[in-house]
């Protein structure tokens, strides 16, 4: 089991839930943050007063996924985020020792496979 972490361009955060989706990936966590890579400060002016703009506005991700869909889950948010510029993100990659699913207590693999009901797939955790 393995948390994937993305940090992205928030005009991507579209194509990459499609592209997770497409890939039977549904279950994630969303946030907005600011943060500071590669990419410059930037200098602005708000009433004749310079401002310093040294962190970004970036979305982050947090998905947990079982080992098969590691590759599929990585492959997809690098594809559909890329422009090829700086500042395009980073994707993190760590170990799960433990998982629960606090509806059913069902524990680790089973807590990340896809729930259904009445043979409709809800997605996973």
């Amino acid at each position: 089991m393995k948390m994937i972490t993305a940090i992205i361009r928030p005009e991507k955060l579209e194509d990459v839930k499609v592209a997770l989706f497409a890939a039977e990936v549904e279950g994630l966590t969303i946030q907005q943050v600011s943060g500071h890579g590669g990419e410059k400060a930037v200098m602005e002016s708000y009433r004749g007063h310079p401002l310093l703009y040294e962190f970004h506005d970036k979305v982050r991700l947090d998905i947990a996924v079982s080992e098969p869909f590691v590759q599929v889950t990585v492959k997809a948010i690098a594809d559909a985020a890329r422009t090829g510029q700086v500042g395009d993100g980073k994707i993190f990659v760590q170990q799960l020792d433990h998982v629960v699913r606090i509806r059913t207590g069902e524990a680790d693999i089973e807590a990340l496979t896809p729930v259904t009901v009445t043979g409709k797939s809800l997605g996973t955790i």
